[in-house]
C-alpha cells in the first residue's frame, strides 16, 4: 500500500537516514514520468467506437448522445441549450459534459497504454476529464460492458432522419462532418 511506503520513508527521514528514505521511494514507489500528448480522432473513428460501445459510457453505464444531436439543439435553441466553442462551463449546457461521448484510453498512453482501438472506450466528457491519466483501479472505477445499438443508438437514427428532412442543417460544418461520418459507418 502506497501510504505505508511513504510512512516508511518518513520514519527513515525522522531518524536522519535520508539515503535510506530515498532508496525506499526509489525502489518501492518510483516516480513515473507521464508523457503528455494531444490526440485527435476523426468523427468517423469516434463514431465507430461510439457504435461499437452502443453509446454507453463504459465507466458509468449511462447512455450518451451522438455529438451532432447536442450541437443541433444548440444551433436551433441557443437560448435554452447553449454551446461555447471552448467548452466554458458557465456558458455551455451541462449536457455537453454529462452526455457528450468521447474516446478514452482504458490504460492511458501516458502510463504505457496503446493508442489503438482495443484500448479505446466511450465515456462522457465529464468522466474523461476526471479519469485523466489514472488507471481504473486507482479510481475505484470499473469497465461496464458495451451496450447494444438496437437498444440505444445515442439518437443517431433520429439525427439522420432529421437531417434528411432538414438538409439545410448540413450547412453547419460541424454537423456536416458528423453526418458524413455516420453515413460511412453503414450502421444507419
Amino acid at each position: 500500500m502506497d501510504h505505508k511506503i511513504i510512512s516508511k520513508a518518513c520514519i527513515a527521514l525522522g531518524e536522519g537516514k535520508i539515503k535510506i528514505a530515498k532508496k525506499i521511494i526509489e525502489i518501492e514507489y518510483p516516480h513515473q514520468s507521464l508523457k503528455s500528448t494531444i490526440r485527435n480522432y476523426t468523427e468517423y473513428q469516434s463514431t465507430k467506437i461510439f457504435i461499437r460501445d452502443g453509446f454507453i459510457d463504459r465507466y458509468s453505464g449511462k447512455k450518451l448522445i451522438f455529438p451532432p444531436v447536442l450541437r443541433l439543439l444548440s444551433k436551433l435553441m441557443p437560448e435554452v441549450f447553449p454551446f461555447q466553442k471552448n467548452w466554458k462551463m458557465s456558458e455551455c449546457h451541462l449536457a455537453y459534459w454529462q452526455l457528450f461521448p468521447t474516446i478514452d484510453h482504458i490504460i492511458p498512453v501516458a502510463r504505457g497504454g496503446d493508442d489503438e482501438d482495443r484500448n479505446w472506450v466511450t465515456t462522457s466528457m465529464l468522466r474523461n476529464n476526471a479519469k485523466s491519466n489514472w488507471l481504473l483501479k486507482e479510481l475505484g472505477w470499473e469497465l461496464y460492458p458495451p451496450g447494444l445499438l438496437k437498444d440505444w443508438d445515442g439518437l443517431m437514427h433520429w439525427f439522420m432522419e432529421y437531417v434528411e428532412n432538414h438538409s439545410e442543417i448540413l450547412n453547419v460544418p460541424y454537423i456536416y462532418k458528423w453526418h458524413k461520418a455516420a453515413m460511412r459507418t453503414n450502421e444507419i
